[in-house]
């Protein structure tokens, strides 16, 4: 049985929610509601109560007592995209990118991808999921407390199969939320160099019907870019997914105006993410829909890419939600922290605003809004203190600091040294 918590004298209470608000658009993601002098009280894993600390009327020998003097609680953060169960690292890579050499010239060469496919399908499933398991224990360390994870290094049935049996253990086994993706289109495999669509066939006839038979996957997922994947392809691979009730979440216009956006919005995806090229038929698209536009400001960043016209789609009435797209090859971090940092300076948002996109929008482009991402009376007790700070900024601004002091995931307290 877990322990009740009560959490007390915090100095600011971040991103308090009504179980009503399931993302925040536009204008409102400047905005975020705190409570200044506050507590909050957790039983049997979930946020029981909170609020003013001159309401605080409690039997304090009933709870696990935590004093937060001066120090700050948020929700965990919500990283709605990441393919952190991989095998090995690709750092030699990133010399090749420092030379000079693109990330569509590295996957000719066959690395990229099909570097991280060669090297998990050689991995035994029992290596690939204690490497998996510390990479999970270093992002709940950084504040993650909810973490969609994709299939798409296996790129053959066996393989694609070992990586969602991980995702499953993993599941199984830690604190975190997880949902998992079944990315059987992230690249071309080399026996099917020049026979792309019948690679595609293999995926929608083979490898897709095995997923949904062992209730593998929670969504489905397309990279759909220039040198990966066409619109049509995605188009087939999302309509097969419908049939065994698979939500997509698209990789969209990384590498060029793809029209992944679009075919995305089409079919209802959660989210269309990465956005390094969007204009106005992109942002047009997304007015409306359901789809969560969704920034990897770790892969721009480290892929030396242009950056998604932030500013611009939040004044037309957008939301934006950012996750950390932790993978080998293109954004080697799964930090949430240093994310929204480098979301502040490379796309001009505010610390309120990427607040808002961390925590309430990326549980919206997760699929956990009603669990997870705010303070919420009912919603699961993930949470973190931070240390000592002066403000809410500062958070941010501080972007190669360690700010978190203790980390609180599902009623279980993990102290940090």
């Amino acid at each position: 049985m877990r322990k009740k918590i009560l959490i007390k004298n915090i100095k600011l209470l971040v991103q308090t929610r009504p179980d009503t608000t399931l993302k925040v658009s536009g204008k409102r993601m400047a905005e975020i509601n705190t409570i200044s002098n506050s507590y909050i009280s957790v039983k049997n894993g979930i946020i029981d109560d909170f609020g003013s600390m001159s309401d605080y009327k409690f039997n304090e020998k009933e709870y696990f007592i935590i004093e937060a003097s001066g120090k700050m609680v948020f929700p965990s953060f919500c990283d709605s995209h990441t393919h952190l169960v991989y095998a090995g690292s690709r750092e030699i890579e990133y010399i090749d990118k420092i030379k000079g050499l693109s990330y569509e010239e590295i996957a000719k060469r066959g690395g990229g991808i099909l570097n991280s496919s060669k090297l998990l399908n050689e991995t035994p499933e029992e290596i690939l999921y204690q490497q998996s398991l510390e990479r999970i224990n270093e992002i709940i360390s950084q504040g993650t407390g909810a973490v969609e994870i994709k299939s798409g290094y296996g790129l053959s049935l066996k393989g694609e199969l070992k990586m969602l049996r991980v995702i499953k253990k993993l599941k199984e086994n830690t604190e975190l939320i997880i949902k998992s993706t079944f990315l059987g289109a992230h690249a071309v495999p080399y026996e099917y160099k020049n026979n792309r669509t019948g690679f595609v066939k293999h995926v929608v006839n083979e490898i897709l019907p095995k997923v949904a038979e062992e209730g593998l996957a929670d969504y489905i997922d397309v990279f759909c870019d220039k040198g990966f994947f066409t619109v049509n392809d995605t188009d087939k691979i999302l309509s097969a997914g419908a049939k065994y009730g698979l939500r997509p979440k698209i990789h969209a216009n990384e590498l060029d105006f793809s029209g992944g956006v679009q075919i995305g919005v089409k079919h209802k995806a959660l989210s269309v993410d990465h956005l390094e090229y969007i204009g106005d038929n992109e942002i047009e698209a997304l007015l409306g829909a359901e789809t969560m536009p969704t920034i990897l400001p770790g892969a721009a960043f480290f892929l030396n890419l242009p950056f998604a016209p932030v500013r611009k789609m939040i004044t037309v009435g957008l939301p934006i939600a950012i996750a950390s797209d932790f993978n080998p090859g293109s954004s080697p971090s799964g930090n949430m922290k240093l994310m929204m940092s480098l979301a502040m300076v490379n796309y001009r948002m505010t610390a309120q605003e990427v607040i808002n996109a961390a925590t309430i929008n990326s549980a919206y482009a997760m699929g956990v809004s009603n669990i997870a991402g705010s303070i919420t009376i009912g919603k699961k007790a993930n949470l973190f203190i931070t240390k000592k700070i002066p403000t809410v900024e500062f958070f941010t601004y501080a972007y190669g600091s360690d700010l978190i002091d203790t980390v609180i995931l599902n009623g279980k307290i993990y102290t940090k040294n």
